[in-house]
């Protein structure tokens, strides 16, 4: 039996084979063809965005006085830093909940609420923005109003960071 099943696998094994010895010429070649084959240049596209129409005559308007509130409300966060800063190097080290750490906390709320201000007009420039752009109008003066209220903001962040680390030690 199992010399029959052995010759039975030599037989299929040779038909197999033998089918696969056909003539090369019958299939085409896997060479690139000339049309697989790049030729010429590319030359970028370059797109010609226009600005759209200025926004709406009120939005410009608007501006001026969000970047003065944010102003207003830097001038206050700037008025308050001195002592917090004080209060903070105060409470440095101090334990959790003592009084000098709760003094200091209270003066770095009192800075992260100076900064509330400047954080409603950039929020309120921030929907103007992106108005502005979904719409494809020139958003560049809502976008330098922006940038300018975005810089006073991140300033006052970096302080608010650093007492809250001097707290936190």
């Amino acid at each position: 039996m199992a010399r029959i099943s052995t010759t039975l696998l030599i037989v299929a094994s040779a038909l197999t084979l033998g089918a696969c010895a056909n003539d090369l010429a019958e299939y085409p070649s896997l060479e690139r063809r000339p049309a697989e084959r790049v030729s010429g240049q590319i030359q970028p596209v370059v797109p010609s965005i226009q600005p759209g129409p200025a926004p709406a005559a009120g939005v410009l308007g608007r501006l001026d006085s969000l970047v003065a509130q944010a102003q207003a409300a830097d001038a206050k966060f700037r008025a308050r830093e001195g002592q917090a800063r004080n209060l903070a190097s105060a409470a440095s080290g101090a334990a959790l909940g003592s009084e000098n750490w709760a003094v200091a906390s209270v003066a770095l709320s009192q800075l992260e609420s100076a900064r509330s201000d400047a954080m409603v007009a950039l929020a309120e420039l921030d929907q103007y923005y992106a108005a502005a752009r979904i719409e494809a109008d020139d958003a560049r003066a809502i976008a330098a109003a922006r940038d300018t209220v975005m810089a006073l903001v991140a300033e006052q962040d970096r302080v608010i960071g650093e007492l809250g680390a001097q707290l936190a030690r």
